[in-house]
């Protein structure tokens, strides 16, 4: 039973846990959503809670209270005017822990802290958050009929009306380069052993011989 036990120690100093806890709901209003381990996950969600309350009340002793546990301005702004104003008719229960796996390594459980958020709300930041990707996604260049697709339409139309261009001035007649013989191969296409440009074939020499001479 936990009886005359106020918190978890989370096996850390008081100043060091109280750091911890403030870095955690700092993190959970700004993203809404963080996952950590079960036990931190409920001792932050108690402070949480506690600053959402202050938050409704919306007064300079209540910003004040917020202001001095959060660490980010621009959140405390956030909490009183985002996200207190969802919770007006709500009277606590304003996050919720949901478990979802054990780390490995030392088997802790983990879990996810999260806001509780209507259907509503949910459709309303999906919408949010699918504009504001495919404004900042870069405009995609469209490929044509070119080879392998190098070419937009346009440019492989050019290339195609160049190429005739060419043809034209050229009569269409292209003469071919005669090859050139190559002297150092013999009849047959194969390289003489010797070198040689007569031909001239001689054994081959094996360490042996050359150890010989």
């Amino acid at each position: 039973m936990r009886h005359r036990r106020d918190h978890r120690k989370l096996s850390r100093t008081s100043s060091h846990r109280k750091a911890l806890l403030r870095n955690l709901v700092t993190a959970l209003f700004l993203h809404e959503r963080i996952t950590t381990t079960v036990a931190k996950a409920k001792e932050a969600r108690r402070l949480a809670e506690r600053l959402i309350t202050y938050a409704k009340r919306n007064n300079l002793h209540s910003r004040r209270l917020v202001a001095a546990v959060v660490y980010d301005r621009a959140v405390v702004t956030k909490i009183f005017d985002e996200i207190a104003p969802l919770y007006a008719t709500r009277e606590g229960g304003y996050t919720r822990v949901l478990r979802t796996n054990r780390r490995l390594g030392d088997a802790g459980e983990i879990g996810i802290l999260e806001l509780v958020k209507t259907k509503e709300q949910k459709d309303a930041d999906r919408r949010r958050r699918e504009e504001a990707e495919a404004a900042a996604a870069p405009a995609k260049k469209k490929k044509g009929g070119g080879i392998f697709g190098r070419f937009s339409k346009g440019e492989a139309a050019e290339a195609v009306q160049t190429e005739g261009d060419q043809e034209v001035k050229g009569e269409g007649k292209t003469e071919a380069k005669p090859k050139k013989k190559d002297r150092s191969r013999g009849e047959g296409g194969q390289r003489p052993r010797g070198g040689g440009p007569g031909g001239s074939l001689s054994p081959r020499k094996t360490r042996g011989s050359q150890r010989g001479q």
